[in-house]
C-alpha cells in the first residue's frame, strides 16, 4: 500500500490499463479489423513516459503495457497490474467476468507487482446466479491475494442491463445509473470474505450531475459519497470512468470530503491528448502540456483534502503499522499458504 501512495500516504495513480477504450478509436483510424499492437503499445508506453512524475503508482497491462513499459517505469513509482479481461460474457441476467487467459495472481507478484487490480461489473438487481458467480469469482481472487501476500484493488462499475434504456458495452458511466445501487454493491464487497485492501470506485451520481463541493446543491450529492464512504469501510480511490476533466474534479471534491484517499484515473487525464492520435508528437505535446498540468491540479487538491490512507479508522486509533511491533513479529507473520 506504501508503494502505491506517496509519501503522505495519499493516492495519485495513473491508469494505463485501458483496453477496448484505447484500442476501438485506433482500430477506427487505422481502418483496420484489430487495432495495431505497435500503436497501442507505443501510446501506453508514451502514457507512463510522460505522466509517471505526476503519479504515485501506474496501473499496467500485461498485454501492452507491461512488456512494451515496464523498463520505463522508474523504479520509485508503484506498479499495479490488472488481472480481468477486458471482454466479459453478456448473458440475460447480467455481466459476467473472468481473468485473462494464463496470467494470475502469482504470476503478478512474481513481475513485481505491487497490487493486483481487478474490475467486476456489479448490478445488485442482476439474477441472483449472476451476482453470486460475480461474488465468487471476486472471492476467488481476493483469497489468492491473501495467498501471495500482495494488496487487492478492486473496481466496481454498475453497467446496464437488458431492461434499461441506457444500453452500452462501453467502459463509460452508466447515465441512469442508480445512486442506491452504487453504494449497495460496495457495502456487499466491504465483506471481509472478499479480501479487498482498497477499493477502486465510480461516482454515485452520474458525474455531469455532481456540483462539486460548495455549489448550489451539493449537499444531496455529498450525502451519496458520504454512503459510499461508510460503506467502503476500509481506504478508497475515484476512477474517472470516462468523465470530462472539469467533471471528474468535482467529483474528487465530494469524494475527498467523504474520507476518499486518492485517485485512480486514466481518461480524464489523458483522453483529451489521445484524440490527436495518429500525430504522435500532438499527442505528446499535449501530454506534457494540458495533462500534466490538469494532474498538477488534482494532485494539490488531493494533497489539501484526500484522507492518508494509513489513517483509516478501519486500522484503528493508531493508524497502520506492523502488529506486533517487536522482534516476535516474524513468528507471527503468515507465509504463503498460511
Amino acid at each position: 500500500m506504501r508503494r502505491m501512495a506517496d509519501a503522505a500516504g495519499r493516492f495519485k495513480m495513473t491508469a494505463v490499463d485501458q483496453r477496448p477504450p484505447i484500442k476501438n478509436p485506433i482500430r477506427e483510424k487505422r481502418g483496420t479489423a484489430e487495432a495495431p499492437w505497435e500503436d497501442v503499445a507505443g501510446f501506453k508506453e508514451m502514457l507512463i513516459r510522460e505522466l509517471q512524475a505526476e503519479s504515485s503508482a501506474m496501473l499496467l497491462d500485461p498485454h501492452y503495457a507491461y512488456p512494451r513499459g515496464v523498463t520505463m517505469l522508474d523504479a520509485s513509482r508503484g506498479m499495479i497490474l490488472t488481472l480481468e479481461d477486458s471482454i466479459f460474457k453478456e448473458t440475460p441476467g447480467g455481466r459476467l467476468s473472468s481473468e485473462i487467459d494464463d496470467w494470475s495472481v502469482e504470476k503478478i507478484k512474481r513481475a513485481g507487482g505491487d497490487a493486483v487490480k481487478v474490475l467486476a461489473w456489479y448490478r445488485p438487481d442482476a439474477d441472483p446466479a449472476v451476482c453470486r458467480a460475480q461474488q465468487d469469482f471476486t472471492q476467488r481472487i481476493g483469497e489468492a491475494c491473501k495467498r501471495y501476500d500482495i494488496p487487492f484493488v478492486f473496481e466496481l462499475l454498475v453497467y446496464p442491463l437488458a431492461s434499461d434504456a441506457a444500453q452500452t458495452r462501453d467502459y463509460i458511466e452508466m447515465q441512469g445509473k442508480h445512486p442506491e445501487f452504487v453504494v449497495e454493491s460496495v457495502r456487499t464487497f466491504a465483506d471481509p470474505r472478499f479480501g479487498v485492501d482498497l477499493f477502486k470506485l465510480e461516482s454515485p451520481v452520474p458525474a455531469a450531475q455532481v456540483p462539486g463541493v460548495g455549489e448550489p446543491g451539493w449537499e444531496d450529492a455529498q450525502r451519496w459519497f458520504d454512503a459510499v464512504g461508510a460503506a467502503a469501510g476500509r481506504p478508497w480511490v475515484m476512477l474517472s470512468a470516462g468523465a470530462g476533466m472539469t467533471e471528474f474534479r468535482r467529483v474528487l471534491t465530494h469524494a475527498y470530503r467523504a474520507g476518499a484517499s486518492g485517485y485512480l484515473a486514466g481518461r480524464a487525464i489523458w483522453a483529451r491528448a489521445f484524440t490527436q492520435f495518429p500525430d504522435w508528437d500532438a499527442i505528446r505535446d499535449g501530454l506534457r502540456g494540458e495533462a500534466r498540468e490538469y494532474m498538477r491540479g488534482l494532485n494539490a487538491l488531493t494533497d489539501a483534502s484526500a484522507t492518508p490512507w494509513h489513517t483509516h479508522a478501519c486500522y484503528g486509533a493508531q493508524g497502520a503499522r506492523v502488529t506486533p511491533a517487536d522482534a516476535t513479529f516474524r513468528h507471527v507473520y503468515p507465509g504463503f499458504g498460511s
